[in-house]
């Protein structure tokens, strides 16, 4: 019987399990792919305290996880499939294994929203990407196009301007809810033009991307850009699937919580991108993660 399980190890899992083993509970920490989240498919991150230059994603992720390694907790690369409730604990269910603990912390993270248009299913891989930082390379001296309007749009485009002769921002507003200090340096970058005001309605390609047929939602014209790849940033959806049977959840899924992190149902506690809220930072994924532990600690020392 575990003291806790965490579900997931981005930054709001990982500062919750640093937190847990400085409580010196038994915990579990449990990740689906690598320690870090889908940070990690942002090159850098320029807004995090204490790093003015900027800071790697790998560097700080890397910083995080070795941070709670060093305090005795592993982190276990496994999918958790299910989390049932039974009389005063939760029973765990992962890909091979059965765990038992008296609390749990969902830091499931989120995944990237497919832009739904036409074309776009058949061309993943193909020129049809989500991850600007994975496939960027493949993308030297290639035209492409960037859609999206917020953070990670903007840090993408300037990013893959680099390999890239060509980055075509296409984003369906003409203001972006980007912060001001991305949309300037984009701006001053040549290989960027903005196309704004703007919808992808189809991707085209045979084998492989060739061209994005786009909608002026203005004027209501249609016009063609050739390009070898598309990159996607239309926000995320939440990993909440092996949950939300059990917990109260908004209609997206995403897991609804009080100030202090505590779910619907009693000793369940969620942080980070899987949480509906209205920033979606690391900064505040790490403040939640804090927020879940301590309150799963001091729920263990209410009812033990």
């Amino acid at each position: 019987m575990h003291d806790v399980i965490i579900v997931g190890a981005g930054p709001a899992g990982l500062t919750a399990a640093l937190y847990c083993a400085r409580f010196k509970l038994q915990a579990r920490v449990f990740e689906k792919f690598s320690p870090g989240g889908q940070i990690l498919l942002s090159p850098s991150i320029e807004n995090y305290p204490g790093f003015p230059e900027g800071v790697s994603t790998f560097e700080l992720m890397d910083k995080f996880k070795n941070q709670v390694e060093s305090l005795g907790l592993k982190i276990e690369t496994q999918d958790i499939l299910v989390v049932n409730p039974e009389e005063n604990f939760y029973r765990v269910k992962s890909e091979s294994e059965v765990f038992e603990a008296k609390t749990i912390i969902i830091a499931s993270g989120a995944f990237s929203k497919r832009l739904g248009a036409a074309g776009e299913e058949g061309l993943i891989g193909k020129g049809v990407s989500y991850c600007g930082t994975c496939d960027g390379p493949l993308f030297k001296d290639k035209d492409i196009a960037v859609v999206g309007g917020g953070d990670r749009a903007l840090e993408d485009a300037i990013f893959l301007s680099v390999y890239a002769s060509k980055v075509y921002l296409i984003h369906r507003r003409n203001e972006f809810r980007a912060s001001g200090i991305l949309v300037d340096k984009a701006r001053k970058i040549p290989k960027i033009e903005f196309v704004l005001d703007s919808i992808v309605e189809e991707i085209a390609g045979e084998t492989k991307v060739s061209e994005v047929k786009i909608k002026n939602i203005k004027t209501g014209l249609d016009s063609k850009i050739p390009c070898q790849g598309v990159f996607i940033f239309v926000g995320i959806g939440p990993n909440t699937g092996f949950i939300k049977n059990i917990l109260d959840t908004d209609e997206t899924g995403f897991i609804t919580v009080n100030q202090q992190m505590q779910t619907s149902r009693e000793g369940v506690f969620a942080c980070g991108d899987c949480v509906k809220k209205s920033l979606y930072q690391v900064i505040s994924a790490c403040a939640e993660g804090a927020v879940a532990a301590d309150s799963a600690h001091k729920y263990l020392l209410k009812n033990d």
